[in-house]
């Protein structure tokens, strides 16, 4: 067994935790990542890079056949093979070179192994081959080690070999067709890669599609679905799974019917990856979400910072949270994070003022998703209902993005729609919902209008160019009402 000293010890190498270390090394912090599997985390290879390179291609092609000219020059179908090595490409065929370089060229160390907590500061490290290594935090520990699929109990679910979003992102060979428990993101997405390469879909969503959004997203996306060739069943639920000795999995659902396929795919959620970290040595549960202020210090079981203001050493960043299991949400508090502990090491008292350089504030008010599915779904803020729940005087505004010109140039059959929401008493907006073809590319905009609480009577000054999807903001604006003289 060997020990070593560190300024801060980043447990996880995803994403998230490169962005911790980053920050922490630039704030002048001797930084240590420790990972077990891949550095680079679950969206390089098994989640948001994959799964956007599986469903790109598909989207452009069904684009091209909506755009006539373009239509005539696609004489051929998909080439699903062509489609899975280019996958292959983009998760670097699964292999962390290129990453593992990135951290030297950061002057990040890298420890591969299995991480335990010991004690306050203290991490335990055990490698493939079992060597121990224990690391000691002069300043800092950050656990940055994300989250997995959700089991949910179904009778005979585990014995029927599910896949999770990790096999539908990186299977080498299509299944004829493919159930799927869920409907959420992973699982509408998947829906559509999978209904795109011509594969037999059924998605099993007993309140709906996308049911984090506006109503008319899931709608709009089922409608889809249904075009492309799937099956939506809604107000259902599975009661029991089971796979026979041919290998076909049937799903028994609590209508008494029964869905078929060759493999089923189990998206309704994510765990906190906690289990074993050894939290329970500093008066933490393992298996749970951990709570943290916003800067990301964690908080002790009666709320407070665990060890004390003046003593704090524990970070959480990313899924583990549960505040927003987004990628860039979590590279958001990463880099809050890697600067405050930097900041704190040096003596500093900082500020957790909401919107300040030390505070998260974006998590509880101003969070930006694009949901890849055709058409996209992209939205940031409240929702109406949300801003409804909370409180807010709203007025909600809705306009048929295909009626803008825009839209008429970018497809000869688009199909969306657009939300705004106001708060009626600062005439600011809280939320916006945009589906429709290559809407994510509308989102920061709005984006950037809820985080600078820019005014109504402002934005008509923001004029949109002629014609892009963006008139969209005129004719939201037109819709609301021009501001009194």
């Amino acid at each position: 067994m060997s020990e070593i000293e560190y300024d801060v010890v980043v447990i996880g190498g995803g994403a998230i935790g490169e962005n911790v270390a980053d920050r922490a090394v630039q704030g002048g912090m001797r930084t240590v990542l420790v990972e077990s599997e891949l550095v680079g985390g679950e969206c390089s290879y098994w989640a948001c890079m994959p799964s956007k390179a599986l469903l790109r291609s598909g989207a452009l092609l069904r684009t091209a056949r909506n755009v006539d000219g373009a239509k005539q020059a696609v004489t051929g179908e998909l080439d699903v093979a062509a489609v899975l090595r280019r996958r292959d490409k983009v998760t670097s065929n699964w292999k962390d070179d290129g990453q593992v370089e990135w951290l030297n060229g950061a002057n990040i160390d890298l420890v591969r192994g299995h991480a335990r907590l010991t004690g306050p500061k203290r991490v335990e490290v055990t490698a493939a081959d079992g060597e121990v290594t224990t690391i000691a935090a002069k300043h800092a520990v950050a656990v940055c080690t994300g989250s997995a699929s959700m089991l949910p109990d179904i009778d005979g679910l585990i014995d029927a070999d599910p896949w999770t979003s990790r096999d539908a992102t990186s299977a080498q060979e299509l299944p004829s067709s493919l159930a799927i428990i869920g409907g959420g993101v992973v699982a509408a997405e998947m829906a559509t890669a999978y209904a795109g390469f011509g594969v037999d879909v059924t998605v099993i969503a007993r309140s709906g599609l996308l049911g984090k959004n506006e109503p008319f997203a899931g709608e709009l996306v089922q409608h889809s679905l249904e075009d492309l060739g799937a099956k939506v069943l809604i107000s259902v639920s599975p009661v029991r799974v089971s796979r026979d000795e041919t290998d076909v999995v049937t799903i028994e659902l609590d209508d008494g019917s029964r869905v078929t396929a060759d493999e089923v795919l189990v998206a309704t959620g994510r765990i906190p990856q906690t289990q074993d970290l050894g939290l329970e040595t500093v008066g933490l549960s393992g298996g749970d979400w951990l709570k943290v202020d916003d800067s990301m210090r964690v908080l002790d079981a009666g709320g407070g910072i665990l060890g004390g203001e003046q003593d704090a050493w524990l970070y959480a960043i990313g899924d583990v949270t549960h505040r927003a299991l987004l990628t860039h949400q979590g590279k958001y508090d990463a880099r809050i994070a890697g600067d405050a502990i930097a900041a704190r090491a040096k003596g500093r008292t900082l500020s957790l003022t909401p919107w300040s350089t030390y505070a998260a504030t974006a998590d509880h008010a101003a969070v930006p998703q694009v949901t890849f599915t055709d058409p996209e779904v992209a939205s940031v803020g409240l929702s109406a209902a949300e801003a409804e729940k909370a409180g807010i005087r709203t007025r909600v505004v809705d306009y048929d993005i295909a009626s803008v010109a825009g839209a008429t140039i970018a497809s000869d059959k688009y199909v969306g729609k657009a939300r705004i929401v106001v708060d009626e008493d600062r005439k600011v907006l809280v939320g916006a919902t945009f589906v429709g073809l290559e809407v994510g590319e509308l989102l920061h905009s709005a984006t950037v209008a809820i985080v600078g609480e820019v005014t109504i009577d402002r934005l008509w000054h923001a004029v949109p160019s002629y014609p892009t999807l963006s008139e969209v903001w005129l004719r939201l604006l037109e819709s609301y009402g021009r501001p009194a003289e």
